[in-house]
């Protein structure tokens, strides 16, 4: 794997790349594993770091949207019927590339009215039925005694029974890096922390303008330079008005962002291997709860909000979500019990290939501007992979790119870590290195068959057991080795390695807080900080702790 220098360098050079991608969350990547498979000369800048924005701060479900199915039969709705199909389709292909980061997850929906047992059963029997023969596993009915069973926090009073069905969970910052690594590993040039400032254009021959490049500024080491390229993808979440502006400063804007609101609980609120749904809030939208490392997810919330690089949550938006789970509960839901909240901006689109653009686009949309500047926007985390497919089909006939291979080469492409991953690998990581438990089977998950990469990296505890892997926190699994190797994946900042090599700004940001100084230290001794530095970086992630992580 090349190191970051080494990336700059190439990213530097005199090459034409074939195709420069701008945006370093799923679909980036996505792209950028979809483009050098393909034989195209790749570059991705992203101005900060790779999931930094809405690929981080997701459900964490991958899932084709069982109210968006819902919505397709009662409306008669094809396209978003569609939509569904697709992404049940990717589910299967996410769980099947990178089965060490994903899972299948069972998720209740209890029910307390006798009528809408029927509704709900044949409603999620739809859902099978649409995923086909790519479907996780069979939904089925619980009996009131039996679901008490599974989740014995749930409500008693009323309820009839509940029905269960599948859909399949990841660590969503730690997939987006390993898509971007996997990339990197095809030969792909990827590049965090480097900011696009400029579009550059030439005339084609014909006396159209067209893009051939951009000015990128590196935030590491403050250079600024050209990089050229044969076509410019925009994918920047979010940002992708920004960068149609730099395009055509007079363009519309397509994005209309919304705040998504998570938060995260301590794991006796829900069951270790059962989600919940809730279908109909008191606003109308659904609110899943599900186990995630041994903590509970809650979210999310909808609310029009404004492009921001640090979204806040709120407390209001806190207090609903709080509201919602105290509805089918059985027990004190107290506001000190929230370990961790953020705030993710959905970027729904309106499609400007259309002339009716007030309407909001319910699946991903890809434009190509006159200039040939190839805008890939909306869509899901769960369909990254078909919408970096159809991305790099425009920009290949857009920008007449020749590719080694024409058609795409991800529907069955292992992704960084899975080719040796087993269910059982953890087991050899404890009698060959010496690991505990709990910390092998976190390595095991978290980096597939690379732990064994991680465990060379990690420092002897001098005690009897466990041999090596000193824990940066009591309370969490995450262990030394993983903040020099977090550095290998790229990281550059605190921020960085606390929020998205691993995730304990997720999980727990009082843990976070107080393990940074130690993660802080390592981090230093690998990228040769001095002490102010040091400093700065503790100051600047104790701000992203209390103010992006609730």
């Amino acid at each position: 794997m090349p190191t970051r220098p080494q990336q700059i360098k190439s990213l530097m050079g005199d090459q034409d790349f074939d195709v420069l991608i701008i945006g370093g969350g799923a679909t980036g990547a996505g792209c950028a594993l979809d483009s050098v498979t393909r034989g195209l000369k790749t570059a991705l800048v992203e101005q900060d770091d790779f999931a930094s924005g809405t690929s981080s701060r997701s459900t964490k479900l991958i899932h084709g949207g069982v109210r968006y199915l819902q919505k397709a039969i009662l409306g008669l709705d094809f396209e978003q019927y569609r939509m569904v199909k697709e992404a049940l389709q990717e589910r299967a292909t996410m769980l099947e590339s990178a089965p060490h980061l994903t899972h299948a997850l069972p998720i209740m929906l209890p029910v307390y009215t006798w009528w809408q047992v029927p509704y709900y059963w044949v409603g999620i029997k739809c859902y099978d039925l649409v995923a086909g023969d790519r479907n996780v596993k069979s939904s089925y009915y619980l009996s009131k005694k039996d679901a008490l069973e599974l989740f014995p926090m749930l409500k008693k009073d009323k309820l009839c029974g509940a029905i269960v069905y599948y859909d399949g969970q990841q660590d969503d910052a730690r997939m987006c890096l390993a898509v971007a690594l996997t990339a990197a590993r095809y030969g792909a040039t990827v590049c965090n922390h480097v900011e696009v400032k400029e579009l550059l254009k030439k005339d084609d021959g014909s006396g159209k303008q067209v893009l051939c490049g951009a000015k990128v500024k590196d935030h590491i080491s403050g250079k600024e330079f050209t990089v050229k390229a044969k076509c410019i993808i925009n994918a920047a979440g979010p940002f992708t008005d920004n960068i149609r502006k730099m395009d055509d400063p007079i363009t519309k804007n397509i994005c209309s962002p919304s705040s998504g609101v998570h938060i995260v609980l301590p794991g006796y609120y829900s069951p270790d291997q059962m989600g919940l749904l809730d279908p109909s809030t008191s606003d109308g939208r659904v609110i899943f709860f599900l186990p995630w490392k041994g903590h509970t997810i809650a979210g999310t919330t909808d609310v029009p909000c404004k492009v921001n690089r640090t979204p806040i949550p709120t407390g209001k938006e806190i207090q609903f979500i709080l509201n919602e789970v105290r509805k089918y509960l059985d027990m004190e839901v107290r506001s000190g019990d929230v370990l961790s909240a953020w705030s993710g901006i959905r970027p729904l689109v309106s499609d400007p290939n259309k002339h009716d653009t007030q309407s909001l686009a319910r699946n991903h949309i890809v434009h190509v501007s006159p200039s040939n500047l190839v805008t890939i926007a909306g869509g899901k985390w769960t369909t990254y992979r078909v919408m970096a497919e159809h991305t790099i089909d425009a920009a290949i006939k857009a920008c007449d790119l020749t590719p080694k291979h024409r058609h795409t080469m991800t529907t069955s492409l292992k992704i960084e870590g899975a080719q040796g991953w087993t269910p059982t690998m953890y087991i050899r990581l404890v009698q060959d290195c010496g690991l505990e438990c709990e910390v092998a089977q976190h390595l095991a998950k978290s980096y597939g068959d690379r732990a064994f990469a991680v465990s060379k990296m990690a420092s002897l505890t001098g005690k009897r057991w466990p041999i090596i892997g000193n824990r940066i926190h009591p309370e969490f699994p995450y262990i030394d080795a993983e903040i020099r190797y977090g550095v290998r994946e790229y990281a550059c900042t605190a921020v960085d390695m606390i929020a998205r090599r691993l995730r304990l700004a997720f999980l727990n940001v009082q843990a976070a807080q107080e393990a940074l100084p130690l993660i802080v230290d390592i981090m230093g001794e690998e990228l040769n900080w001095s002490k102010d530095k040091k400093e700065r970086q503790i100051k600047a992630a104790t701000d992203f702790l209390a103010y992006e992580m609730g």
